[in-house]
C-alpha cells in the first residue's frame, strides 16, 4: 500500500518532490499510525462488503473500520458477525493487498470469538477498534486482543481505543479519566496503534450537533476535551500516541447559514473554480477547514463515514515543499547545538530546539504522505485524487 498509489506513476512524479513510501501491515507501528489517513468506517452488515473494500482500495483508501457497534442495531450484531466471516473469506480469493482492516466490536468477548471464527482469514485483520474506552473497560478489551493474538499465532493484532465516554467529557471527572486511560494505554503501549476521538458521543452528552458550517473546534466543550486529550496523551516527548481527528458527519447539500469557508485564492487558476464550487455544494469546505485545525491541534488522520471525505483528508496531509524545507534545515546534524535561522523561503524564523519536535513529526508525515513539489498545492493533489 501507499498513499496516492491509486493514481498513475506518471501523475505521482508530476506532483511529488518525494513520493509516499510503500508500507504493509508488517511495517513499524510508528509508520502505520502516521499512515492511517482517512479511516473509512463501514457497517459490518453490508452484503457486498468485500467488493466495497476492493472498490475503496481503488479510490485511495488505506485503512477501514468494519463496525459492529453504533452503526448497526442491537438486533443485527449476530448477522454482522456472520457477514464478516463470509466477507473476509471472500477477500482471501483476492491476491491484491487490501487496506488495513479493523473490526469495531461491542464487548471484549467478541474479540477472541471473531478471531477463531475468521480462521485462515485472520492475517487480513489488522486489529480491533475498542469503543467507549475507559481504564476499567480498556484493560478487559486489551487483554482480549492479546489473548486472541496468542491463540491465532499471527504476529500482531493492534488496538485503537475510542475516547468518547461522559467521564472524559465532564469536567469533574476528566482529569482522573485521562489519567486512567493513560495508565492503561501505556501498559499496552506496543499494542495501541492510535487513539480515536468520539466527538459525536461528546456532543450527544449535551444534546449538541454541529452544523456543516462549523468545525468541532467551534463547539467549545468539544474543543476543550480535544485539547486535554492531546495534552495528556499526545506529547512530543516520546510518551505520546497518535490521536486521530473526529468524524465529519456531512456529505450532501443542505441550506447554508454562513458564507463559504474556502478562500478563492488557491482556486484562481483556470478551471478549478468549478472544484471550489463543488466542494462548497457538498459541504466539504467545512471538512477542509476542520482538517487544517486537526493538524494545528496535534491530530493526525481522521475518522470518515463517506468515501468523498477520503481524498480531501489525504490531499491536506501531504507535506508542502516549504514545510519539508524548514524541517530539513531544523534537523541538520550541524544544527544540534540549537540556534535560529531564516527559512529557505525567507518568510519565517526557524528556531532549532523549539521547532525540533515539529520537524520530526513533519518528516514522518512526509515519509507516508509524500512531499509536494514546490509549485504543487493541495488543489492539485485534490484534483488528481478525485479524477480516479
Amino acid at each position: 500500500m501507499r498513499h496516492f498509489g491509486h493514481i498513475s506513476p506518471t501523475a505521482r512524479k508530476e506532483l511529488f518532490h518525494q513520493e509516499p513510501v510503500e508500507f504493509t501491515a508488517a511495517s513499524p507501528a510508528r509508520t502505520l499510525a502516521a499512515a492511517l489517513g482517512a479511516t473509512l468506517y463501514s457497517p459490518a452488515t453490508r452484503p457486498h462488503l468485500a467488493d466495497d473494500i476492493r472498490k475503496q482500495t481503488g479510490r485511495g483508501v488505506v485503512s477501514m473500520v468494519l463496525c459492529l457497534e453504533d452503526s448497526i442495531s442491537d438486533a443485527d450484531v449476530a448477522a454482522g458477525e456472520d457477514n464478516l466471516v463470509r466477507q473476509f473469506a471472500a477477500l482471501d480469493q483476492d491476491p491484491e493487498e487490501q487496506p488495513l482492516l479493523f473490526i469495531r466490536v461491542r464487548t471484549p468477548e467478541q474479540i477472541p470469538d471473531l478471531v477463531r471464527r475468521l480462521g485462515g482469514s485472520v492475517p487480513r485483520l489488522a486489529g480491533f477498534v475498542l469503543p467507549k474506552f475507559t481504564e476499567t473497560r480498556g484493560i478487559a478489551f486489551l487483554d482480549a486482543v492479546a489473548r486472541a493474538e496468542a491463540e491465532s499465532g499471527i504476529p500482531r493484532l493492534y488496538a485503537m481505543p475510542v475516547l468518547e465516554t461522559p467521564e472524559l467529557l465532564h469536567l469533574e471527572t476528566r482529569v482522573e479519566a485521562l489519567a486512567g486511560i493513560s495508565r492503561t494505554v501505556n501498559k499496552y503501549r506496543e499494542r495501541v496503534l492510535a487513539l480515536r476521538l468520539g466527538v459525536t458521543d461528546f456532543c450527544s452528552a449535551y444534546g449538541l450537533r454541529r452544523t456543516p458550517d462549523m468545525t468541532a473546534y467551534d463547539v467549545q466543550i468539544v474543543a476543550g476535551v480535544i485539547a486535554d486529550v492531546v495534552n495528556v496523551l499526545s506529547r512530543a516527548d516520546g510518551t505520546g500516541f497518535t490521536v486521530t481527528g473526529p468524524v465529519w458527519e456531512y456529505f450532501r447539500s443542505q441550506q447554508r447559514l454562513f458564507k463559504p469557508q474556502l478562500r478563492r485564492s488557491p482556486f484562481l487558476e483556470e478551471g478549478v473554480e468549478e472544484l471550489r464550487t463543488a466542494l462548497i455544494e457538498h459541504d466539504l469546505d467545512g471538512l477542509l477547514r476542520e482538517i487544517e485545525l486537526d493538524r494545528a491541534n496535534g491530530l493526525l488522520g481522521k475518522t470518515c463515514i463517506h468515501p468523498a471525505h477520503v481524498t480531501p483528508v489525504h490531499a491536506l496531509s501531504v507535506v508542502s515543499h516549504e514545510e519539508f524545507s524548514d524541517a530539513q534545515d531544523i534537523l541538520r546534524p550541524e544544527r544540534g547545538g540549537g540556534g535560529v535561522m531564516r527559512s529557505a523561503y525567507t518568510n519565517k524564523m526557524n528556531e532549532v530546539k523549539p521547532h525540533r519536535a515539529w520537524a520530526e513529526r513533519t518528516m514522518l508525515r512526509a515519509e507516508v504522505f509524500g512531499v509536494a513539489k514546490e509549485e504543487v498545492g493541495f488543489v492539485d493533489l485534490l484534483t488528481a485524487g478525485l479524477k480516479v
